[in-house]
């Protein structure tokens, strides 16, 4: 009882602190998962706490002495092979790996190809294109920002994204917010399409074992019609708020986005190298490869072909983002030994004698409210494991179709719900930061009034998309 009230209260305790932002994030993470590696997880020696008061090794060694066949050489000595390794690798046990290596080699790949400036040239681009129509303008940044998001990442983006579009409304002479708010929105939809678009996915598709292909197939289309819905309600509402005079759209017209480029070898050598990766992604589940190695595989290849300072390419890295994934893995891996996750679990059973899809919905929208409040991010690691555990104990969910319509639900309501308050995705927080430096700050209370609208609208879309695929099941 003891190790359930303490796992409960750092598990809750770090929780509430991300979200007050009184601590850094980070901080908060490691701090808590500190606690329950000192308290709550057993290490490769020690008796564990909760429900498996053994450690991994030692569950090893006790299937071993269970086994009649334990006097033959050869299986013998395979077990103490096993049971070595599972003594080393009983810490590593709970990150997920996968998860963080992936951003790595990703973040790694697009910090090669940011130094060649083919970001800032796509938005410099998007503006000429545009002909210094400030509409226009908005419209062709939103779609060059959902499309890169949904390969990228949306904090990675936003960053790139953002200086160049604070640049363009500069010249245009209006306001960069509603550029800068529109862009972000864009960032959390279009990074809703793919397996590596939004974390949270990332982290869904881990556990779902859902690979690149199935979110491109089954998020991807759907997606491309909230942005075209989106785009057509930002033109409806900004057409007759920016205007810009002919001077200023000279001005735009003046910028010269070859200029931007500063490293033409590094971009085709990074460009190839990127779209190799993400063949790989598309692949990865077909050849049995984890996203982990065709991320860290394209990481690899383009510091082995791009002539760049392989030092500087490393400290580029977000280390703080990775080890606040590594934070929050360890920390819902306490609270899943403390039977925590158990306990949320059972508050699902009362869905039991309830219709497949009412279960699913009402899922989605107390996630995308959470989401919003919590942090996508953070919700998500946390209600992974709640899902898998009430997906495996619900017999309304026995079919496969049935779970992956849980998982394609969970995953849009997070992803989506992001966009609802200004914590609710790591992509707003850089968004404001930036906007903040440059004497434009965003409050809680504006974004909120930007994206409530979009969220309200994204799941209620998602929500309709759930319940068409639903009744094509049932076919």
């Amino acid at each position: 009882m003891f190790i359930f009230i303490f796992a409960s209260i750092v598990f809750f305790g770090t929780y509430i602190l991300i979200a007050s932002e009184k601590v850094h994030k980070t901080t908060a993470a490691m701090v808590g998962a500190s606690m329950m590696f000192l308290v709550v997880l057993p290490g490769p020696n020690s008796e564990g706490a909760g429900e498996n008061k053994l450690s991994p090794g030692q569950l090893v060694s006790q299937m071993a002495e269970s086994i009649v066949f334990t006097k033959t050489p050869v299986l013998k000595e395979h077990l103490e092979t096993a049971e070595k390794h599972e003594r080393l690798d009983v810490f590593a046990r709970y990150v997920n790996f996968d998860v963080v290596f992936t951003l790595a080699g990703m973040m790694l790949l697009v910090n090669i190809l940011s130094g060649t400036g083919i970001f800032q040239y796509v938005a410099i681009k998007c503006a000429k294109l545009a002909k210094g129509s400030p509409m226009t303008t908005m419209i062709m940044l939103v779609i060059a920002t959902a499309v890169l998001s949904a390969f990228l990442d949306n904090v990675t983006t936003v960053l790139l994204i953002a200086p160049v579009t604070l640049l363009v409304a500069s010249e245009l002479g209006v306001k960069p917010l509603p550029f800068l708010m529109a862009e972000t929105m864009a960032s959390n939809i279009g990074g809703t399409a793919t397996l590596i678009g939004d974390p949270p996915n990332l982290i869904i598709g881990s556990v779902a074992g859902l690979d690149f292909a199935a979110f491109m197939i089954n998020l991807a289309p759907f997606i491309v019609i909230i942005l075209a819905i989106y785009c057509l309600c930002l033109k409806l509402y900004y057409s007759k708020r920016l205007h810009v005079t002919v001077e200023r759209r000279a001005r735009i017209m003046e910028l010269n986005e070859k200029a931007a480029i500063t490293d033409y070898s590094n971009m085709k050598r990074g460009g190839i190298v990127m779209i190799i990766t993400i063949i790989g992604f598309l692949l990865h589940g077909a050849v049995g490869l984890q996203p982990c190695v065709i991320s860290m595989a394209g990481a690899s290849l383009a510091l082995a072909v791009c002539k760049i300072d392989v030092d500087k390419a490393l400290e580029r890295i977000e280390w703080n983002t990775l080890f606040f994934f590594i934070g929050l893995f360890v920390l819902v891996s306490g609270a899943e030994q403390a039977g925590l996750m158990a306990k949320f679990g059972a508050l699902l059973n009362f869905t039991q004698d309830w219709n497949i899809l009412v279960t699913v919905l009402v899922v989605m929208w107390v996630s995308g409210v959470a989401a919003a409040i919590m942090n996508n991010v953070s919700f998500t690691a946390a209600m992974v494991t709640v899902m898998a555990a009430f997906l495996k104990s619900s017999p309304a969910f026995a079919a496969p179709e049935a779970q992956e319509l849980m998982w394609w639900g969970l995953a849009l309501a997070v992803c989506l719900g992001g966009n609802g308050t200004i914590v609710g995705a790591a992509a707003n927080l850089i968004t404001a930061g930036i906007s903040e430096k440059a004497g434009h700050k965003i409050t809680f209370k504006e974004f909120f009034r930007y994206g409530f609208p979009v969220t309200l609208f994204s799941l209620v879309a998602a929500s309709i998309y759930i319940t068409l695929r639903y009744f094509w099941l049932c076919r």
